[in-house]
C-alpha cells in the first residue's frame, strides 16, 4: 500500500480522531501521527519486515508476515543496538550514511522552510512554474480576492484531450480542512474541468475524503511532502549531488 493508504488503515485500526491525526510535530509540516508512522516504517524496514519500491509502494516481506508480537516489541532495541555497532565500525571521520525515510526529512524540512519564507505572491509564482514544468500551458496567476480561493488557471493537454484547471496555493503550516475544499469546488463549478490545491502543510482526513466525494467533481491535492518531491524532480532551486564511491580491488593488485 501507499503511505497515504497506510495512514488511513492505521488510524482506522487505532480509532484515531481527525483532531488527533492533525496534531503537528513541532514546527515541521508533518503531523505527529505521520512522523511516528514514518519511524515505524524505518524500523521495520531495517529488520527486513517491510520493503518499498521507488514509487513509494510498501509491502510486507516474508519476515514481516511471520514476525511475532514479541519480535515486533523487540525491534526498536534491536535496531538501536545494530546502529550502534555499525557506527563503531566506521572510522571517526567517515560521514554516517543514512538513506532511510527519516533522514530524507532533513532536505524536505529545509526546502519547506525556504518556501514558507517566501512572500505569498512569490509562492503563487512558484506554483505557476511547477505547473508549467509539469506540462501545463496558459498558466496564469490571478490571485483575486473574493474568488473562492482561486489563485490561478492553466490548461493540461493529454494526447488529444485538454483540461481547463483551476488551482489554489496555500502557503502555511498546519492542515487544510474540508471547508476549504468545499469552498474551492463551489468556486470552480462551471469554470473548469479539474481543480488542484497545493499546500506546504497537510490535508485533514476529512479534506481528502471531500476531495474525492462521490457525485462531486474530484479535486487533486498536493501536500508539503508531494510538493517537495515535485520541486526536487523538476530541479527548481534544487541541486542534487552524487557522491563518488571509490572501491579498491585488492585482488587485482595481488594478481599482478
Amino acid at each position: 500500500m501507499t503511505i497515504e493508504e497506510m495512514e488511513e488503515a492505521m488510524s482506522s485500526a487505532l480509532g484515531l480522531s481527525d483532531e488527533l491525526r492533525s496534531v503537528p510535530h513541532g514546527d515541521s509540516s508533518r503531523t505527529q501521527f505521520e512522523y511516528e508512522l514514518a519511524w515505524v516504517r524505518t524500523y521495520l524496514k531495517k529488520v527486513g519486515a517491510l520493503e518499498n519500491s521507488e514509487r513509494g509502494v510498501w509491502r510486507l516481506t516474508p519476515i514481516g508476515l511471520s514476525i511475532s508480537d514479541a519480535e515486533i516489541a523487540a525491534v526498536p532495541k534491536r535496531v538501536r543496538e545494530e546502529d550502534k555497532q555499525n557506527r563503531l565500525k566506521r572510522e571517526a571521520n567517515e560521514e554516517i550514511e543514512d538513506a532511510e525515510e527519516i533522514a530524507e526529512t532533513t532536505w524536505r524540512d529545509k526546502l519547506l522552510q525556504a518556501v514558507l519564507a517566501m512572500p505569498p505572491p512569490a509562492f503563487e509564482r512558484l506554483c505557476q512554474r511547477i505547473l508549467r514544468e509539469s506540462g501545463f500551458t496558459k498558466v496564469e496567476v490571478t490571485g483575486k480576492t473574493g474568488d473562492g480561493g482561486i489563485d490561478g488557471t492553466g490548461v493540461l493537454r493529454l494526447n488529444l484531450l485538454s483540461f481547463h484547471v483551476l488551482f489554489q496555493s496555500k502557503r502555511f503550516r498546519g492542515s487544510v480542512g474540508a471547508s476549504v475544499i468545499r469552498d474551492f469546488r463551489g468556486a470552480m463549478v462551471g469554470r473548469a474541468d479539474k481543480g488542484l490545491v497545493i499546500t506546504t502543510g497537510t490535508f485533514t482526513p476529512d479534506a481528502r475524503r471531500e476531495a474525492t466525494r462521490d457525485g462531486a467533481p474530484a479535486i487533486d491535492l498536493v501536500d508539503g511532502d508531494a510538493l517537495c518531491d515535485l520541486i526536487k524532480d523538476l530541479k527548481i532551486g534544487i541541486t542534487i549531488k552524487l557522491v563518488e564511491e571509490v572501491e579498491v580491488q585488492n585482488d587485482y593488485f595481488l594478481s599482478l
